[in-house]
C-alpha cells in the first residue's frame, strides 16, 4: 500500500513555442499554410510507421495463454529478426510497457500499459462491479478506499475513491506497492503457495529489513490473514499511517483483487482499527459476491 512513500509523478511536458523554434505550421513567405506531412519525407514517413507498427506486434504477441514469452517466440509470432525484436523490446522495457521475468529473463507486459489504458480500466469487470462497494466503505469510514491487483511481485491499485477529509493518503491509479509489510501485499501473498512466498523473499522482490528468521514470522503472519479474512498494517511501514486490506475472490475462489482502507494513524485508535477491519473484509465479501464468489457463502 501507500504507507510512508512518497510518489513521483511523470508529468507530460507541454513544449512552448518560443524564439529560434519553428512553428507548429510552418508557413511560405506567400503566408500560405504547409502541412507538416507535405515537409517530411515519404521515405521517413513510411520507416516511422513501420518501427511503430513492429512495436505493436510485438505488444500484440502476449496472451492470456502465454504471459510471458522469449525473443525467440515473439520473433517468430511477428515474423521479424532477433536483434529486431531485442531493440524494440529494450525500448519497450525503458518506457515500462514489457518488464523482464526475474525467474527466466523472459518478457511479460509491464504496468506502464495501465496508465496508457487508463481511460479503458472502466470495463475491467471487478473495477466496475467494485466502484460503487468502494464509494460505500469510503462514505461509512471516511477514508480513502482503493480496489488493488497482483502483478506477480507487487500490488497495483486500480481504482480509487478519495476520503473527503482534509488530511487523508491517496495515491494514482497506477501506483505500485512492494514493502511486505504493506497489508494489501499481505493479502495477496497469503493466497500464494508458500514456495512462491519463498522465492519472492529469497530473490529480494519484496522491500523489508529480511532479518534472521524473517521468512518464517512472516509466513505464520500470512496463515493469521487467511484466517482472520483480512491484514492490517498498523504504523510498520510509515508511523503516520493504518492500512487495511482484503481480499476479492472472483466465481472459481481465486483471489484477483484486494480491497484497501487508508487511514492517518491519529484518526484511528486501537478501538477503531477492528472496526474499520471488519467493515473492509465485509467489502471484499460483497465485491466477491457479486463476481460470483461462494467459497465464503
Amino acid at each position: 500500500m501507500w504507507q510512508g512513500r512518497r510518489w513521483r509523478f511523470r508529468a507530460c511536458r507541454r513544449v512552448q513555442q518560443g524564439a529560434g523554434q519553428v512553428p507548429e505550421h510552418p508557413t511560405t513567405p506567400k503566408g500560405t499554410t504547409v502541412a507538416k506531412h507535405d515537409t517530411e519525407p515519404e521515405g521517413e514517413s513510411r520507416a516511422s510507421a513501420s518501427v511503430l507498427l513492429n512495436g505493436l506486434h510485438v505488444l500484440e504477441a502476449f496472451s492470456i495463454d502465454e504471459p510471458v514469452l522469449g525473443v525467440t517466440e515473439i520473433a517468430r509470432k511477428v515474423d521479424q529478426h532477433k536483434s529486431t525484436v531485442s531493440r524494440i523490446l529494450a525500448t519497450l522495457e525503458r518506457a515500462g510497457y514489457v518488464e523482464r521475468d526475474e525467474r527466466s529473463g523472459r518478457f511479460r507486459l509491464g504496468l506502464g500499459l495501465i496508465a496508457l489504458a487508463g481511460p479503458l480500466l472502466a470495463d475491467l469487470d471487478v473495477r466496475r462491479v467494485a466502484l460503487g462497494s468502494l464509494q460505500q466503505l469510503t462514505d461509512r469510514t471516511g477514508e480513502t478506499s482503493a480496489l488493488m491487483v497482483w502483478n506477480g511481485h507487487e500490488s497495483v491499485v486500480v481504482e480509487q475513491v478519495q476520503s473527503p477529509k482534509q488530511v487523508k493518503h491517496t495515491a494514482a491509479i497506477g501506483t505500485r506497492y512492494d514493502t511486505y509489510e504493506s497489508s494489501s501485499v499481505k493479502v495477496f501473498l497469503a493466497a500464494l503457495p508458500p514456495s512462491e512466498v519463498t522465492r519472492l523473499f529469497e530473490r529480494r522482490l519484496l522491500v523489508g529489513t529480511y532479518e534472521e528468521h524473517a521468512l518464517e514470522s512472516y509466513v505464520a503472519e500470512l496463515e493469521r490473514v487467511t484466517e482472520l479474512g483480512f491484514a492490517v498494517n498498523d504504523g510498520r511501514t510509515s508511523v503516520e499511517e493504518v492500512g487495511v486490506a482484503a481480499p476479492v475472490r472472483d466465481h472459481r475462489g481465486v483471489v484477483v483483487a484486494a480491497v484497501l482502507l487508508s487511514a492517518p494513524r491519529f484518526r484511528v485508535p486501537p478501538a477503531m482499527l477492528d472496526v474499520l477491519a471488519r467493515s473492509v473484509a465485509d467489502t471484499a465479501l460483497e465485491v466477491s459476491a457479486r463476481l460470483g464468489d461462494t467459497s465464503t457463502a
